[in-house]
């Protein structure tokens, strides 16, 4: 039976390149994948999974109004699909995660998302929250805070470095714009 799994993690866990190993895994066994990755994450460029150590492959970009269930019916036309790999999975909708366990469900196809718990205020994202109630199974990628302690929190930081508390929920960046924290070390960055 194919299952909808959800991997989460604060930035800088792998998510990215644990998605992109599983994607080699299937095709190094002659296996078809379809890879999806949210369109407003354009950092690597539109329509690409990158890894922040190097690895990329081009993805089908999803939008709010892209249905999934419909996608991956009409890829199943060209042949058998052995999995579907989502990546920056908190950008999915409700209705898409609805999607994705019908696709686990109906075509008996399992569907790999992979994505971030909470934002930068510690806040669920929709798709997060939807995976975290809809998933058969559900798997923390571990990283680490500076003290060395499990990083569970993304932090965002402005230009100088400074913790920023209040904004839009989306906001594009890597290292530059986000640290991953241990809750003790967040809290007492977001006080000051």
């Amino acid at each position: 039976m194919a299952k909808l799994y959800f991997y989460y993690a604060a930035m800088n866990a792998g998510k990215s390149t644990q998605l992109l190993q599983s994607a080699f895994n299937y095709a190094e066994r002659g296996m078809r994948t379809l890879l999806f990755t949210a369109s407003v994450h354009d950092r690597g460029g539109h329509g690409v999974i990158d890894s922040r150590i190097g690895l990329e492959a081009q993805a089908m970009a999803f939008d709010p109004d892209t249905d999934l269930h419909a996608e991956v019916s009409d890829a199943r036309q060209g042949g058998a699909i052995g999995c579907v790999l989502i990546d920056e999975a908190q950008f999915l909708t409700r209705p898409q995660v609805l999607q994705l366990a019908r696709v686990a469900d109906e075509m008996g196809v399992p569907v790999l998302c992979y994505g971030l718990r909470t934002d930068f205020r510690a806040e669920l994202f929709e798709g997060s929250a939807a995976l975290l109630a809809l998933a058969d199974v559900l798997t923390e990628i571990k990283t680490v805070c500076n003290c060395g302690a499990k990083a569970t929190m993304n932090l965002r930081i402005d230009e100088r470095g400074n913790a920023v508390t209040s904004g839009a929920q989306i906001g594009i960046g890597g290292n530059d714009r986000y640290v991953a924290l241990c809750r003790r070390h967040y809290m007492e960055r977001i006080r000051g």
